[in-house]
């Protein structure tokens, strides 16, 4: 038995604390103890991926970098932020003369407690790839916003950028003639990822022969126009990517001919039950979209987490999703000028599924939409970039249980200090709160979300701008940051065994 096998289990170890995309278990057979050895230790190394922001000569994008303070971390750390497009492998780019250049970054992230903007404008901004290391790794987020004054998709868009996986679920694209749907999936990797892109709409999987197999270069993006991969129009669809090799960023930009449009990112892996935080209060038409992936059929309870408690929307008590078939149901005014969460929970088996909502604000000719993927709870920690003074808006929700919160608003972008702020939120409601804003606050800033007891916390951030007295908003879920994983201690060195 040599060195190397002899250090395995330290090697994995370490190797987890770099990587930071899983946590490790040790085998059954090492006793009832291994939770209670394995410590979270901050992550080391973690990548994130923008789409694409428009293709509108009209767009605004702007970018906010934000990493919170993790205690445990080193002195030394950095984080980029720089364009997909022809980015090779050492991190240049190519320019029309065939020779190499340095790739601009598109922002220069500042220190763990204070957010960095950037911008861009015009219809042929790039995608994104971007890599944070040491202290500037636990938590970074950064946020794309992007606001289109006319046209298709006009409004306010905005997406968190994302960590490359290898599976993802959108329901609530849609093919019809109205809508311009692209699934954006970028490629951080040295080698070319290869993509399978399925579309499951009310009876069923969609034929479409040209969604199998889809190359994606390495460090590039490749939009997918989703109504090119199938010859039936319809609404309330789900698409399933799933990655054969490689890994991606994936995102969906969901942009309609009458009532804006926005990202739609993915709903969190298929569970028995769901949360889809942060309807906003004012909200005139909500529809959710629901699919199970496996062969039996799910029967949800559906329920509204309002300020007051858990009810039933009246005539949408429970919903039936046919296996393999994508639901969509549309809940109308459901929140009834209150801040709401929809609950989704088995009323018999357990039968895994993913949701999204499709949320419209406004009437008429000034309408606007955006999406609420099904997503998993805070857990110990998250942020959420590119907030301001006003039109923000942070709910959070409590479906199991009373739970204490505190809310950090960080440094401004361009000066202000921190301020924090504690909130209990009851069991089975969804709080509106006044979120904290710097003291003295210059530009944009971060929230983060840390639960202190109780139950489970969701949360959503509901930003809003009024254009031309459009309602232009989106929203944002803020799932758990993954800013540490879990290391199990070694109780002894294992080297001796081989004196």
């Amino acid at each position: 038995m040599n060195r190397t096998t002899l250090s395995l289990i330290a090697g994995t170890a370490a190797l987890a604390a770099v990587t930071g995309f899983a946590a490790l278990t040790t085998p059954d057979a090492a006793g009832s103890d291994t939770a209670e050895a394995a410590a979270q230790q901050p992550v080391e190394r973690t990548s994130l991926l923008c789409p694409a922001p428009s293709t509108s000569d009209l767009a605004e994008t702007s970018y906010t970098s934000f990493t919170p303070v993790t205690k445990g971390t080193g002195s030394s750390g950095s984080a980029e932020l720089q364009s997909a497009t022809q980015e090779s492998a050492d991190g240049t780019s190519s320019g029309k003369s065939g020779k190499k250049k340095a790739a601009k970054p598109v922002l220069t992230p500042k220190e763990p407690g204070t957010p960095a903007t950037g911008d861009t404008s015009g219809g042929d901004a790039p995608a994104l790839v971007g890599t944070a290391e040491g202290k500037s790794a636990p938590g970074w987020t950064v946020q794309e916003t992007t606001e289109v004054v006319a046209g298709i998709g006009r409004g306010l868009q905005g997406v968190n950028c994302t960590a490359p996986e290898t599976e993802f679920w959108f329901p609530g694209v849609s093919t019809t003639a109205d809508r311009t749907d692209y699934v954006h999936m970028t490629n951080p990797d040295d080698s070319a990822a290869v993509v399978d892109i399925e579309l499951y709409g009310k009876d069923g999987a969609l034929e479409s022969t040209v969604g199998e197999g889809i190359t994606v270069q390495p460090h590039s993006s490749e939009p997918i126009l989703l109504s090119t991969l199938t010859g039936e129009k319809q609404d309330g669809l789900t698409v399933h990517v799933n990655v054969r090799s490689g890994r991606v960023g994936a995102a969906v930009q969901a942009l309609d001919d009458k009532v804006g449009g926005d990202w739609l990112a993915a709903s969190t892996d298929p569970a028995g039950s769901l949360v889809l935080p942060g309807i906003p209060k004012d909200a005139t038409d909500v529809s959710l979209i629901a699919f199970t992936p496996g062969d039996t059929d799910a029967d949800l309870k559906v329920r509204l987490a309002s300020p007051s408690g858990l009810i039933t929307p009246a005539g949408h008590e429970t919903l039936h999703v046919k296996s393999g078939m994508s639901t969509a149901v549309d809940l109308g005014d459901v929140t009834r000028g209150e801040a709401g969460s929809l609950v989704l929970t088995p009323t018999d088996q357990s039968v895994p599924v993913v949701a999204a909502l499709r949320v419209i604000r406004g009437k008429g000719t000034k309408q606007e939409t955006a999406f609420i993927p099904a997503t998993s709870s805070v857990g110990a920690r998250a942020t959420v970039a590119d907030n301001s003074a006003k039109g923000t808006t942070l709910s959070l929700t409590a479906p199991n249980g009373t739970a204490k919160v505190k809310v950090t608003a960080s440094a401004g972008s361009e000066g202000g200090t921190t301020a924090t702020q504690t909130f209990t939120i009851k069991s089975g409601t969804t709080q509106d709160v006044e979120a904290p804003v710097p003291s003295g606050l210059k530009g944009t800033y971060a929230l983060t979300v840390e639960p202190l007891s109780g139950g489970p916390v969701y949360a959503a951030r509901t930003l809003a701008a009024t254009e031309d007295g459009i309602p232009g908003f989106t929203v944002q879920t803020l799932p758990d940051d993954r800013g540490t994983v879990a290391v199990p201690k070694a109780d002894e060195d294992l080297s001796v065994l081989q004196k």
